[in-house]
This record gives structure tokens, sequence and C-alpha cells, in this order.
């Protein structure tokens, strides 16, 4: 947790710091949180910051061997985009990983040791538009991920993050209801892997993560919410298949005009060859 507290304190001075320099702000009344889901794009010439921590941990699992063994995996997402075309429906940008894994192992006298192993993992180019002109509540975002790592575990047998190539595509769509109370998005997330098999246990598979975001809007500035969402990794020619689904909930509250932060929870419900935990997530989202 010592980790996880010190890349969000770290992401509040970074951007607090880009607030103070902001000088663009959505023109079309209410907040970021209410106007600017994942389905819209920015304006030409603005900035989109995001830094996501993610926290899960498990100690059940449907494989045997792993079940009853305390496992915690970090990652910190920064996305950064810009607006390249004037009538927000192109942006660009790039998707950076970063992961802090630890493991409980059981040593030959009975007790535990807990290893952990650090590093940034992958980096993506990505775009993303609206490929339909009238119709900008919904968006694609497109990003190829390159791996920075050579193994997925490190020498004391802790994994770190999946080796190989992978080619992302995000569909985003959301429906604001009359009142502007009520709020719902939906997002389906593919991912297709490449690599040699023996590389990695995800390489030759297709993921597919459907996903359901329901928002009720107290205010512009405040939002409570609740998710479903479903993971099923499609087999492609590695002997390897999985499946889960979790269910949450979180806010998100506009902090100024610029800067937003969000709060989400998620517990795994279920799962196929999985591990079966939750998660505590935390998000800082700059537009300027």
């Amino acid at each position: 947790m010592k980790i996880l507290k010190n890349h969000v304190l770290m992401a509040g001075l970074l951007l607090s710091t880009l607030t103070l320099i902001a000088q663009d702000d959505i023109d079309d009344g209410g907040s970021v949180i209410q106007n600017l889901t994942p389905s819209k794009l920015i304006a030409q010439g603005q900035w989109d910051i995001k830094l996501f921590n993610n926290f899960f941990t498990q100690n059940e699992s449907t494989f045997p061997s792993e079940d009853g063994i305390r496992q915690n995996f970090f990652t910190s997402t920064l996305e950064v985009f810009t607006g390249i075309s004037p009538n927000r429906r192109v942006n660009i940008g790039a998707i950076v990983e970063y992961r802090a894994n630890g493991r409980d192992f059981v040593l030959t006298d009975g007790s535990t040791e807990r290893r952990t192993t650090t590093g940034l993992t992958s980096f993506a180019p990505a775009i993303k538009f609206v490929p339909f002109k009238n119709v900008g509540n919904f968006s694609v975002l497109s990003a190829f991920s390159i791996p920075l790592i050579s193994d997925e575990f490190d020498d004391n047998g802790v994994f770190l993050d999946q080796n190989g190539f992978t080619w992302q595509n995000r569909f985003f769509y959301d429906y604001t209801f009359p009142g502007k109370k009520w709020q719902i998005f939906s997002e389906v997330n593919s991912e297709l892997n490449f690599g040699d098999e023996e590389d990695s246990f995800a390489n030759n598979s297709l993921r597919l993560t459907p996903g359901v975001f329901l928002s009720y809007f107290p205010s512009s500035k405040f939002t409570v919410l609740v998710l479903g969402q479903h993971t099923e990794l499609i087999d492609l020619g590695n002997d390897f298949s999985q499946n889960f689904t979790t269910l949450g909930g979180g806010a998100k509250y506009q902090l100024t005009k610029e800067l937003n932060v969000e709060f989400l929870y998620t517990n795994f419900v279920r799962g196929r060859d999985t591990g079966l935990g939750e998660s505590f997530n935390i998000g800082l989202r700059a537009v300027f």
C-alpha cells in the first residue's frame, strides 16, 4: 500500500501543477465528469491527462495450487491525449503502464516470505476517433501496446506483466437521460494478443470485456455510480482460456474546472481459470 500512496501523491502534485497553467475549458456547461465521458473527445489544442491507479489483491483462486496464497498487483496507467481536429473527431496520444506486484511464497520450513517485482512494462501509441459525424457520443480508442519487458516473471518467480504485443480497440457509448441526473455508459474492450505461445499465457488469444456503468449526478460536479463487467479470454491457439465477472461502484468529483478525481471498487464475483479478489482504484484527470 505504501507504493500506491506514493504514486497517488505524486500524481496529485503533477496534475495540480498542470491546472495552474490551464487556459481552456469545456464551453458547453456542466463539468468534465458530466460532459467529457470516455465517449467524448476533446477539442483541437486541448490536452487530456489521466493517471489511473489500480490495486488488486487476492488470496482465493480457481487454480488449486494458487488458492490461499496472497497476491497483490498494482498497476499505474498514464494516458495522455491531445485534440488534432477542429470538429472533435480525432485525438492522438499514448498510454504507459507501470506495475508493482508481489506474492507470498511458502518456504521449506513452513514460513511465508513475500517477494515483489516492479517495472515500466508497456508503451502504446494510440488514436481516439468518432467514426460517425452525427453520433458524437460513440467513439473508438485504438492502441498498439509494445512490451518493455523480456520475461513475464522475475528471478524469484513473481509475475510482472504479459510479454507480447497487444492490439486494443475500445468502443464507447453513453446516453444522458433528460434532466441530466442519470447517465448510462457502456464499453466493449477487445484485445488481440500476439507473440510466441511459450512467451506468454495470453499470446495468440482474444480478450473481450463488455461493461456497463450507471451514474447518478446529485450535482454537475459529483456523481456516484455502479458497474458490471465481464471478461472472456478466447483461445486462438495457445490452449488457454479464462473468464471472470466483476461488480462494483464508485464516485467522481470535479475538484476544479480542469481537475477531477474518481474512486472505484470492484469485486471478482466469479471466474474460471483465474484468481478471485477485489480491486481498489483511484484516478486523477486533468483537461485543459
